[in-house]
């Protein structure tokens, strides 16, 4: 594996680590909790990650930004009939196919610039955007839980 990719694989497995770490012992019972009525849910923070890992992420690395997995409901984000054991599923699913993607990119692949939202960018900085992510909806995600346990 080029050094470059390396490097951003294990910038991904650190998210991945705290993701974990904030999800770790997760209930059904807590996934559906907000501290008020227009705040997201533990759950909402969780599809909308699993779409990003299984669409967004995979898109750009397969040169397509618009791509979605065959069969991908369009209602998944934040949708109540998703059980967390299937939800945790599609997470694994997207994490594994997420680490795969970036091992096989090359400097060039990296530093590739793509069309993505409205303008070009750089392949490296536009996954690296993504990967952000995961730290910003982990540190929520430790937030709405550790407000829950104060709660009780």
């Amino acid at each position: 594996m080029d050094q470059k990719a390396e490097l951003m694989k294990e910038f991904a497995e650190i998210a991945f680590y705290r993701f974990d770490q904030a999800t770790k012992d997760l209930s059904e019972k807590e996934i559906d909790w907000k501290p008020v009525e227009s705040a997201n849910s533990i759950r909402w923070i969780l599809t909308h990650l699993s779409q990003q890992w299984n669409g967004g992420i995979l898109g750009i690395l397969r040169g397509d930004p618009d791509y979605e997995p065959e069969d991908w409901p369009a209602n998944y984000v934040g949708n109540e009939s998703y059980s967390l054991k299937k939800i945790t599923s599609d997470l694994q699913n997207g994490r594994n196919a997420v680490i795969n993607g970036i091992e096989e990119l090359s400097v060039a692949e990296l530093e590739a610039e793509i069309t993505i939202w409205g303008s070009t960018r750089k392949l490296q900085n536009v996954l690296a955007l993504y990967l952000s992510e995961i730290f910003h909806h982990e540190g929520q995600i430790a937030y709405l839980r550790g407000i829950m346990k104060r709660k009780k």
